[in-house]
């Protein structure tokens, strides 16, 4: 089957983690603020791409990524302890933004990105977790499909911009040459909201 690129898709969804044969509630993408993505991108999990580019408008789906294909397993040699003079400004430790469950951004001598979660704060460490906030869970998506067709060119190119470090690119359709609504959220990457 050929890869569906530039498909500009809105879906509202549930997503959930199951673990011990149970279900919770992570987050929820609703009809008032659907998760909004262009395929082909890397904006989405492959594997949750791969699910919904197929379907149409008013297509329902429910569908389990095992963690294989979602966030990977945890991995415990992802949790360090960093210098706590590493997160000092002006010789003081930055209270405001490294707390306990404060998820960070972080970059390596290489200029990598990344986030990370402050699990625990001592005199001369912080315990950074820097696996994603999913990663070692299964996740099951249900939803439906609100919109889905051929990205136009300015979609694209507002996602290349958001990509390349310039405004908003969220897809959203609510932002003009200024991002001036809330895109807030914790750790999960995309800048649009969710985590999927």
């Amino acid at each position: 089957m050929e890869e569906k690129k530039n498909l500009f898709i809105a879906t509202t969804y549930k997503l959930e983690t199951i673990e011990d044969g149970e279900k919770k509630l992570i987050e929820e993408a609703t009809e008032e603020r659907p998760f909004v993505f262009i395929s082909g991108f890397g904006i989405a999990l492959e594997a949750f791409e791969k699910n919904l580019v197929e379907l149409k408008k008013d297509d329902a789906f429910d569908f389990t990524l095992m963690q294989e294909e979602a966030y990977g397993a945890y991995i415990e040699d992802r949790v360090l302890d960093l210098d706590r003079e590493m997160f000092c400004i002006n010789g003081h430790f930055d209270h405001d933004n490294i707390y306990v469950d404060a998820v960070v951004p972080l970059q390596n001598e290489d200029g990598n990105r990344f986030m990370g979660r402050v699990l625990a704060i001592s005199d001369d460490k912080v315990k950074m977790d820097l696996n994603h906030p999913l990663a070692g869970k299964d996740l099951n998506f249900s939803g439906k499909i609100i919109e889905s067709r051929e990205a136009t060119n300015e979609e694209i190119q507002q996602i290349i911009n958001h990509m390349s470090g310039e405004g908003c690119g969220c897809g959203c359709g609510e932002c003009g040459d200024d991002c001036n609504h809330d895109h807030s959220e914790e750790g999960c990457g995309c800048g649009c909201g969710h985590c999927h």
